[in-house]
């Protein structure tokens, strides 16, 4: 028989990070940590505007078998984010607004499941922010065991227990426990930096220019002809007599 794992009093990210992680959003931190962590596009959001930000409550569950998610909801303290994986793709609807209601009461503040949810209409009424592969209404049982709190790769990323998951309207992002503060630090320069480009291109500054992708696309062949005038050769000499 297989030995599947329940792990107990995993370490969390530290609250005042994962909520300065959480105020930038996930186009920002994945740009700040080396375009790295970002979960497959096929997670989208049950409803928008969504945005949450958390530790993560791993659960690897079976095709069609919800069981472990129960089991995670033992382990869950507040500020969790639950990210649940199958152990082969499926779509079935694991999750709906009762599990909902039962991890918002132990505190948790969304789920990320690389398959199916339903109760989508419950779900965006109570305001429990859901990213999920799929929706069906297809049930699911109550039979296998699974892991809870183990490392799991959800939509590509590796996540273990604790790490941060940032969701939002433009995807999820993985930010490693180890690597958080430093992230975050990174993360607030380039909020600065994206803050100064908006003052200069609302003032009327060329991207262009102040990317420096005029010189660039020059040295890769890009010519501005006026209208009317005779057309420049490939080489950019001119016509030839």
């Amino acid at each position: 028989m297989s030995r599947h794992r329940v792990v107990t009093g995993t370490p969390r990210t530290d609250p005042d990070v994962v909520r300065g992680l959480g105020e930038l959003g996930v186009a920002t931190v994945h740009e700040a940590q080396g375009r790295t962590g970002l979960m497959h596009a096929r997670l989208r959001p049950v409803y928008r505007p969504a945005r949450v930000a958390g530790t993560a409550l791993t659960c690897e569950v079976a095709p069609g078998d919800n069981a472990m998610l129960h089991v995670a909801v033992e382990q869950a303290r507040p500020g969790d984010l639950l990210v649940v994986t199958p152990t082969s793709p499926c779509t079935d609807g694991y999750f709906g607004e009762l599990l909902a209601v039962s991890l918002r009461a132990h505190g948790v503040v969304g789920l990320v499941i690389d398959a199916g949810v339903r109760d989508t209409a419950g779900l965006t009424s109570m305001r429990f922010p859901v990213w999920s592969a799929a929706v069906s209404a297809q049930g699911t049982v109550k039979e296998t065991a699974g892991n809870v709190q183990v490392p799991v790769v959800c939509a590509g990323q590796l996540v273990r227990p604790g790490d941060v998951v940032l969701a939002d309207d433009d995807g999820v992002v993985v930010v490693a426990r180890a690597d958080a503060p430093a992230v975050l630090v990174a993360a607030r320069q380039r909020e600065e930096r994206e803050r100064a480009s908006l003052e200069r291109l609302a003032a009327g500054a060329l991207s262009l220019d102040s990317l420096g992708l005029r010189e660039k696309l020059a040295g890769r062949g890009l010519v501005y002809e006026e209208y009317g005038a005779e057309p420049l050769d490939r080489t950019g000499a001119g016509e030839t007599a």
